[in-house]
């Protein structure tokens, strides 16, 4: 019995406690893959959260866009302010989304260092400016409005802490200084600040509707070619010139040099951004006949077959009233205006008298402001009292200011058959009835396109002629005023015609502020001879654009249309 092996009632302890240890280590594998797989969610949730955060960010949202600068903007970007077009749809003015760059100070780590790496990359930016900007107690501060795309990418790149960008739309002019006086432009915050922009400047914000103009950007350019053309040639100070729809006021070019670039306004001078078509007034000169003659032939006190006696110049008190190239002898009323003759023209008015052309002047509009969609208007200048000098002196365009649109849109009622319409830079539904008031007879319209046909023909307007399309005016040269006298070499010469004569469509208007005669002028620099062939060059670029045919100007038809008897039967004898 002593030398007997254990039996199994005594098992062996260390097989027990093998059995413990295997049941620990699997408790712990399945603890630890528990807890690989929480993490692992967790993490998947994270990347999860993270993707979604990315996708919206980029999707949904303008990354660059810092919660200081105001709510999160939308996918879609709408623009403040609607487009301005031409006649024909052709755009003037649009805005564009650009980027603008602020900063938060309080965020922006190294301002020196920041304001170095800032100067490099915008250059126009000043140094010590952008540094006293990022040291400033504010949260927000500007560092350059509407960057192009170029200059975003470069800001940048360069990853400085606390630097943004705002989203913000530039108003952009595709024909620039083309039609700056006319549409204007805005300031950095999208104010209208001149022109159609300030004038229609609730309108256009938040508008969905292009604002379409009465202008033709053809007929513009056309305008202003010729305009500039000249006024190099003469080397004058400056112009003005319009086209003028003659039935329905509307103004299809408008011209005013020197001008302007409106997407750089802060550039330009005052002197460029003068409006001279709609805010300058200036004594007209001898275009100030047409109304004269239009006036005494609808008061009946002179016919075309009347004279006057311009044998002598006219003396009264200290003035004396004189012919450019006198004639010393009794004009007939059409050699009156055919010649120009400040003598004839200051007896004509005489025989109205003051209170008549008074009346006469109010209805064509020029003893107000011109009623036009634009802010720079200027006040005509009218004497006071109104003298029997001033009359006579008005009657052949010295004493009375007005301004280009003025003369161009009177004109315009004395062809058109008498009706004196609002000017506008709106264009016109076909549909839509025109306005208007009768300021002259119809019979008495048809007596002075006879007589601006004249001046074309065998007057001081020749060199207006452009064959074929029947053009009539009239030649205006003023003496400037300067230290309360008038200066003999400084002009303001001017031509205003209309064409065809048959049935008056365009008012074409050219001025040229002290221009310089020239050899191919024999040195003279009246409307004659500088400011005529303007209109007759324009209306032969503008004529085929605008529908009007060329017709034969010898045809017997068109002769006797326009034929006017020179030869006074019977003499008027002004009273002073």
């Amino acid at each position: 019995m002593m030398g007997r092996r254990p039996t199994a009632l005594h098992p062996n302890p260390w097989e027990n406690g093998g059995l413990r240890l295997e049941g620990a280590a699997k408790q712990a594998m399945e603890t630890g893959r528990n807890r690989l797989l929480i993490t692992g969610f967790l993490f998947a949730v994270g990347f999860l959260m993270v993707g979604l955060r990315l996708v919206e960010v980029s999707l949904f949202q303008e990354g660059t866009e810092s919660r200081l600068a105001g709510p999160p903007p939308t996918a879609t970007f709408q623009m403040e302010r609607g487009d301005i077009v031409d006649r024909n749809g052709v755009l003037l003015a649009t805005s564009l989304a650009t980027a603008s760059l602020y900063a938060d100070p309080a965020r922006v780590l190294d301002a020196k260092d920041a304001a170095r790496r800032l100067v490099q990359v915008l250059p126009e930016l000043s140094k010590a400016e952008v540094l006293a900007k990022l040291q400033a107690k504010r949260r927000f501060v500007w560092l350059r409005r509407n960057l192009t795309p170029r200059q975003q990418y470069a800001v940048n790149r360069l990853g400085i802490p606390g630097l943004y960008f705002r989203r913000e739309e530039r108003r952009v002019y595709p024909h620039g200084r083309l039609v700056a006086h006319l549409v204007g432009f805005t300031g950095v915050d999208n104010n209208g600040l001149a022109g159609i922009e300030r004038y229609f400047d609730d309108a256009l914000r938040g508008g969905t509707t292009p604002l379409t103009l009465s202008l033709d950007i053809r007929i513009q350019h056309i305008l202003h070619a010729e305009l500039s053309r000249a006024m190099t040639e003469y080397e004058a100070l400056g112009a003005a010139g319009l086209v003028l729809d003659a039935s329905t006021g509307e103004v299809l070019a408008m011209v005013s040099l020197p001008d302007f670039d409106p997407n750089q306004p802060g550039a330009a001078g005052d002197e460029a951004r003068f409006n001279r078509g709609t805010l300058g007034v200036y004594e007209m000169g001898s275009t100030f006949k047409i109304f004269t003659v239009a006036m005494a032939l609808d008061a009946g006190t002179a016919t075309l077959d009347n004279g006057y006696d311009a044998t002598e110049p006219i003396r009264i008190a200290r003035f004396t009233i004189r012919d450019f190239k006198p004639q010393r002898r009794w004009l007939s009323v059409p050699e009156i205006f055919m010649y120009s003759s400040n003598i004839g023209a200051a007896k004509m008015a005489l025989d109205v008298g003051t209170t008549g052309q008074q009346e006469f002047l109010e209805r064509l509009g020029f003893l107000r402001p011109a009623r036009i969609e634009l802010p720079e208007v200027g006040t005509p200048i009218a004497p006071s009292p109104w003298r029997e000098i001033n009359t006579m002196t008005i009657a052949f365009g010295y004493g009375l200011a007005i301004s280009p649109l003025q003369l161009a849109n009177g004109t315009a009622a004395i062809v058109n058959g008498g009706v004196l319409h609002r000017p506008t830079l709106l264009k016109r539904r076909p549909d839509e009835p025109v306005p208007g008031t009768q300021v002259i007879s119809p019979r008495t319209s048809e007596k002075m396109r006879r007589l601006l046909r004249l001046v074309v023909l065998e007057g001081t307007g020749k060199n207006a002629a452009a064959p074929g399309y029947l053009v009539g005016g009239k030649t205006g040269t003023a003496e400037k005023m300067g230290a309360g006298a008038y200066l003999e070499k400084a002009l303001l010469s001017s031509f205003v015609g209309a064409f065809p004569m048959t049935d008056p469509r365009y008012v074409v208007l050219a001025l040229l502020d002290e221009p310089h005669g020239n050899e191919r002028t024999f040195g003279y620099a009246t409307g004659g001879w500088v400011a005529a062939p303007v209109v007759g060059r324009v209306i032969e670029r503008i004529a085929p654009l605008v529908g009007v045919a060329p017709v034969d100007e010898d045809s017997p038809e068109l002769r006797e249309a326009f034929y006017v008897n020179l030869d006074a039967r019977g003499r008027n004898l002004a009273s002073f």
